[in-house]
């Protein structure tokens, strides 16, 4: 049979502690004597009727039959001892006895407990045992220190936890300078044959005695024992092992004895003929279990649990993926373990997005820790998770609050634009896009025809990105109507200019009700492009464009705009007077082509010889030159004279060479026309059979008429021509034929 067994046979809860008999010897030898007390350390364990070791195990306490209990010092001379009344069958020194402060012990006999101060040589306190229908010898008193100064007392079915508090120097007086207050105090369902601490609960060792069914006497049953959580008047059962012992059927309560071993958390259950040892089940251990059952997700489950123990949060984090595959309450169940113990951020990448999905506040809870900590991380969060996981309004409650102590985080304000983009709030959200002038703001508008939020917000979107933001509102005019526009840039001149320069680059023609308008504008922030704008616009006023550029002393718009008025001669006289640019003004003469234009500037020039040295380069094809060198006066010296006069033969000779050329080629293109005429017209012509009964005209340009429907030729035109050909502007039919049948 097993060495222990559950409580109940078929429980599938997993045990809390593991078994096994003490070997070494210890068998054999108990198979010849009796084991009556044992004390454990891993310095000097020693064999007595009772023993306590200290946590140091420098000091050992014994006690006896005759009522003297010695707790002396093992590696030094200390000893001190005292002598009771009665029979001491228990002793427990401080756990701490080796401090000049904890000098104290516990003796119990068949009266009660004695609490003694040896530093201050007083007894404390006597706890009286409870039950006085027990034999003191056959139900002993267990004692254990849970800590410096907590004691737990078991005695029959009754356990105390008494601590041992500092008495205030007011109420001393005579009394001891310690005292102790019970603070719990609870019965069990069998007797107690000895006690263990265990973190905060207890080990408690049972003498159990049953009713056997068939005789209905009594019968030792196996001992149990049992983890328990100590509550103030009550305690709650954690764990409950039947140990099966070697002659259990013959063992008395004062047979079993539990001393444990603090550091290594070993638990030793001696009887006379045994000796158990019980320890906490490790990780390897709860693993076998779950192989035993079959219970292959908690396997995964303790297999997390042992990363996250060695640190290894990512790791165990990564592992959830495929351990907790779709079961959602596993996922929160391990979300929920990862938040205890600090490391929601490790688990965040890997939690499920969609099935399964997650309650709300779990990814609520992630996003929050990240607020508090790590703002770009849950940014990537908001921008990768979908959504509908969370409460977006609580979210975005959440990254306001941050936003009253960071105004001006550009991050939080970016995410929390997503956010209302998400909600469709999207006029909040262009709001913070245009604060932050983001790159995103056209796409939202566009993605989300935010084109009526924007109405106002013009300017915004200009300052921002003034090229970007034209060609969005040129391309979606039926949307915002220029005139809106326009009337939004009012107090920005300059973005003004800028919309309407590039509808009028589009359009010479939608923006006509602002050509006024832009004359100022061009003439303000944009001259080089108000000349262009001046020659390709046919609604500018005219007289209001000359007024703006006289005022401005702009020369050459001036010059253009006097011209197109048809004003030349003044236009040419400010080129020659204002610019002094004889190339500009010959050049001007050139595009008018007018005789007086010429006059004009050849008597302007004669007197400069700069200019006359421009004239003599470059009028050669337009004017006679001897007309200008008639007019050079006597000595009048003239720059690069003789050049000029070079050139000017050059260019005439060179015009000579082409009239001449253009001489051949006329000629000979004319009799090669000549005799392929001559060719066409010596061919024949068809003429329709059904034209037979009448008098046809036809002519070499192939076309027929009835004889009568021809114009009778008279003595100023005796010539018949094509009326067809004629009309078409080709020129008349040769010869004519008469064809009579």
């Amino acid at each position: 049979s097993s060495l222990f067994s559950m409580q109940e046979e078929e429980s599938e809860e997993e045990p809390k502690l593991k078994y096994e008999r003490l070997s070494n010897g210890v068998t054999e030898i108990l198979q010849k004597d009796a084991a009556s007390c044992m004390t454990v350390h891993d310095k000097s364990p020693v064999k007595i009727n009772q023993v306590s070791l200290d946590e140091s195990g420098e000091h050992m306490g014994v006690c006896a039959e005759d009522g003297k209990v010695q707790v002396f010092g093992l590696y030094s001379g200390e000893e001190f001892h005292e002598t009771f009344d009665c029979p001491i069958k228990i002793v427990a020194v401080h756990p701490h006895f080796v401090r000049s402060s904890c000098k104290q012990f516990v003796t119990g006999g068949k009266k009660g407990v004695k609490i003694f101060d040896i530093t201050s040589k007083q007894r404390i306190t006597n706890v009286p045992r409870d039950d006085i229908s027990l034999r003191p010898d056959m139900y002993p008193c267990s004692l254990c220190w849970k800590d410096n100064v907590t004691l737990i007392i078991g005695w029959g079915t009754s356990v105390k936890i008494c601590s041992v508090k500092e008495r205030h120097a007011s109420e001393m007086r005579d009394l001891p300078n310690r005292y102790v207050e019970i603070v719990s105090q609870f019965e069990t369902e069998f007797y107690i044959s000895g006690l263990a601490p265990l973190c905060d609960q207890l080990v408690v060792l049972s003498y159990v005695k049953e009713v056997s069914e068939k005789t209905e006497r009594e019968y030792c049953a196996r001992p149990r024992l049992d983890i328990i959580q100590p509550l103030s008047e009550t305690c709650e059962e954690i764990s409950s092992d039947a140990l099966t012992v070697r002659g259990f059927q013959e063992n008395e309560c004062r047979d079993y004895h539990l001393e444990y071993s603090e550091g290594e958390s070993l638990f030793y259950i001696v009887s006379p003929r045994d000796v158990v040892v019980a320890k906490e089940r490790d990780q390897d251990d709860h693993i076998d279990w779950l192989l035993e059952k079959k219970k292959y997700e908690d396997i995964g489950l303790a297999y997390i649990n042992h990363l996250v123990a060695k640190g290894e949060y990512d790791i165990a984090a990564r592992k959830c993926q495929k351990i907790l595959g779709k079961n959602a309450a596993l996922w929160e169940y391990e979300v929920y373990k990862f938040k205890e113990i600090g490391q929601l951020k490790a688990i965040s990448p890997y939690l499920p997005r969609g099935d399964p999905v997650l309650k709300p506040l779990i990814y609520e809870m992630i996003l929050h820790e990240f607020l508090e900590s790590d703002y770009e991380g849950f940014a990537t969060l908001i921008r990768e998770w979908p959504g509908d996981l969370y409460n977006n309004s609580v979210i975005v409650q959440a990254v306001r609050d941050h936003l009253k102590k960071d105004s001006q985080n550009r991050t939080l304000l970016k995410t929390l634009a997503e956010l209302y983009t998400y909600d469709k709030n999207y006029g909040n959200a262009l709001e913070i896009y245009l604060t932050l002038r983001h790159k995103d703001v056209f796409q939202l508008i566009h993605k989300h025809n935010l084109f009526s939020s924007i109405k106002d917000k013009i300017v915004l979107l200009m300052d921002f990105d003034s090229e970007k933001a034209v060609d969005m509102l040129l391309d979606n005019e039926d949307k915002i109507s220029i005139k809106k526009v326009v009337e939004e840039l009012e107090d920005r001149p300059e973005l003004q200019h800028v919309y309407l320069h590039k509808l009028f680059k589009r359009d010479h023609h939608k923006g006509q009700r602002y050509h006024e308008k832009q004359i100022s504008l061009y003439a303000e922030f944009d001259r080089p492009n108000l000349l262009p704008f001046l020659r390709d616009s046919i609604h500018c006023p005219l007289e209001k464009a000359l007024e703006i550029c006289q005022q401005r002393n702009f020369v050459e718009e001036t010059v253009y705009l006097l011209s197109r008025m048809g004003n030349s001669r003044s236009a040419l006289k400010m080129i020659m007077e204002e610019l002094h640019d004889v190339d500009k003004a010959i050049e001007f003469a050139k595009e008018q082509d007018d005789a007086e234009l010429w006059e004009d500037l050849i008597l302007y020039s004669i007197d400069k010889p700069p200019f006359i040295t421009g004239l003599l380069n470059n009028i050669g094809t337009h004017v006679d030159p001897i007309l200008l060198i008639h007019r050079i006066k006597e000595g009048m010296e003239i720059p690069n004279l003789r050049d000029s006069l070079v050139k000017i033969l050059q260019d005439y000779n060179l015009q000579i060479l082409l009239r001449e050329g253009c001489k051949k080629i006329l000629v000979a293109d004319s009799l090669s026309l000549l005799k392929k005429m001559h060719r066409t017209q010596m061919k024949g012509i068809l003429v329709d059979d059904a034209a037979k009964p009448f008098s046809m005209v036809v002519f070499h340009c192939r076309h027929m008429f009835h004889k009568e429907c021809l114009p009778v030729p008279s003595m100023t035109s005796p010539a018949q021509f094509c009326n067809i050909c004629s009309a078409k502007h080709r020129g008349p039919g040769s010869a004519i034929l008469e064809m009579k049948k």
